[in-house]
Order: C-alpha cells, then structure tokens, then sequence
C-alpha cells in the first residue's frame, strides 16, 4: 500500500541552477554589507552609551496630559487620518486608471510607458515628493496629501495591473463572443475577479500611509510630524512623548480596522 502511494505521487521538483546562484548571490551580498560596513557593537553596549540612552528616554517621562495640548495633538492626528485616507483614495482611483494600459489592454507600447511611469513615481519616496510639492502648494497638509498620492499611484498601479493580468481571460471572451461591448464585459467579468485583491491592496497601503503621514510633518507637511519636530527642536521631550504616543495609538488603530475589513471581505 505504501508503495503504491508513493507511485502515485509526483516526483520532487529539482533545484534550478539559476534558484541556486540567485541565493548564493544574495548570501553573498549580506556577507558583504556586514565585512564592509563599519558596525561598531562594543560602542553601542558601553556603559556610557547606556547611561545617556537612559537619561535619554527618562526626559520623556511623565507624558505632557494637559488639555489645550491634547486638543492640539488631537487635531493634528485627525489632519494625519485625512491626509492618508484622502492620499490613498486618490491614488487607487488614479491608479486603476493607469493600471487598464499598464496590464496590456491597448497594447504594448502604452503598456510599457505607463508602467514607465508607474516606476517612476514609486521610486521617489514620500519625503522627496513632499520636498518638491511644498515648493508648488507650500506648507501644510496639502502638499502631504498630495505627495502621498503621487507615491501610492505607482504602487497601487503596478498591483492593480499586475491583479488584472493574472486574471482569467476566459470570461471576458465569453461575454464579447455573445456580443457584449468590451468596457461591459470587463466591468462583468474581468473586473469581479481583481477587485478583492485591489481592495486589499489599498487597505495595506492605507496603513503604510498613516505611518509616512506621520513622517512628512517633518518636512513641514502638517500633522503630528511637524507637532513632533516642532518639540523635539525644542527639548520639550514630554510633549514629544505625548505626540508619539498619539502616533502609537494611530497606527494601532488603523492596523486593526484595516485588519477587520479584510477579514470581512474573505467571509
């Protein structure tokens, strides 16, 4: 009986060649960046650099509770919450757009200039869309807003056109071959396919946007970053506790709403 249950099983896949020099190059390259870089672990766990961590962290306790303050930080984590959910829906409605060329729909040169562009957009980070965006639509939540957007459309586009490629062709063949126009029969048939995953997709970055809401205040964004440079450029280290915790408390909670949602959505 054994025997023959081994006989019916498929025989093992063998290594690639190609799998196996790809993961001696990336052990290769960590082997690298540890013999290179000069990481210095007997100055981190001296007693000195011990003792000022300490009196470091000490200066944050007690946590400022006063009431004008905590209705300033307030404010400042509800302008955090709009600048990421407001980046985010723009950039999923941006990027669906982009991501019906970029899966190949209109052929293969709008595909590869929009991914093109795609690339691009996602390869400048948060802060240096900021930097540049506070120059045109100047300090506040505004520009934040918009350098979230400008970020997650060449993320979201790429997933949103990768989900689309993976998607069954059959479907939408079946309802053009019976005469439907193609935009219905994408919206009937390839588009139910892709939109639990797109919804994910926006869900996760939702959550990555809160955190780099919180950052961009640094450049001058709004929110509880230019609450938290604010302080932390003044040795007010209670108050900066007090925004951090808020920072905390926000990215928790997102976290966990994000995380019921999706769960809803599998049921």
């Amino acid at each position: 009986m054994t025997s023959e249950v081994r006989s019916s099983m498929p025989p093992a896949q063998r290594v690639r060649l190609s799998t196996m020099a790809l993961l001696a190059g990336m052990a290769a390259l960590v082997i690298a960046s540890f013999a290179t870089l000069p990481l210095q672990w007997q100055a981190f766990f001296t007693m000195d650099a011990l003792r000022t961590t300490r009196e470091f962290l000490l200066g944050f306790a007690p946590p400022e509770l006063g009431m004008p303050f905590l209705h300033k930080v307030t404010v400042a984590t509800a302008e955090t919450l709009s600048m990421s959910a407001l980046g985010t829906v723009i950039a999923a409605l941006l990027g669906m757009v982009l991501a019906l060329p970029a899966s190949g729909r209109f052929g293969r040169t709008a595909r590869g200039a929009t991914r093109l562009l795609l690339n691009a957009s996602r390869s400048i980070p948060e802060l240096v869309w900021a930097s540049i965006l506070l120059i045109a639509a100047g300090l506040g939540p505004f520009a934040g807003t918009l350098a979230l957007a400008a970020h997650t459309t060449g993320v979201l586009g790429r997933l949103f056109a990768d989900a689309l490629e993976n998607c069954s062709p059959l479907p939408e063949s079946t309802l053009r071959i019976n005469g439907a126009r193609p935009l219905p029969a994408f919206f009937y048939a390839t588009l139910p396919q892709a939109l639990p995953q797109m919804v994910s997709y926006t869900l996760y970055r939702w959550e990555n946007n809160i955190r780099a809401a919180a950052i961009l205040g640094v450049v001058g964004a709004g929110g509880l970053g230019q609450m938290l440079k604010y302080h932390l450029s003044l040795f007010q280290m209670q108050a900066a506790a007090t925004v951090i915790v808020a920072m905390l408390v926000l990215v928790a909670l997102v976290d966990a709403a994000s995380f019921a949602l999706r769960r809803w959505m599998m049921r």
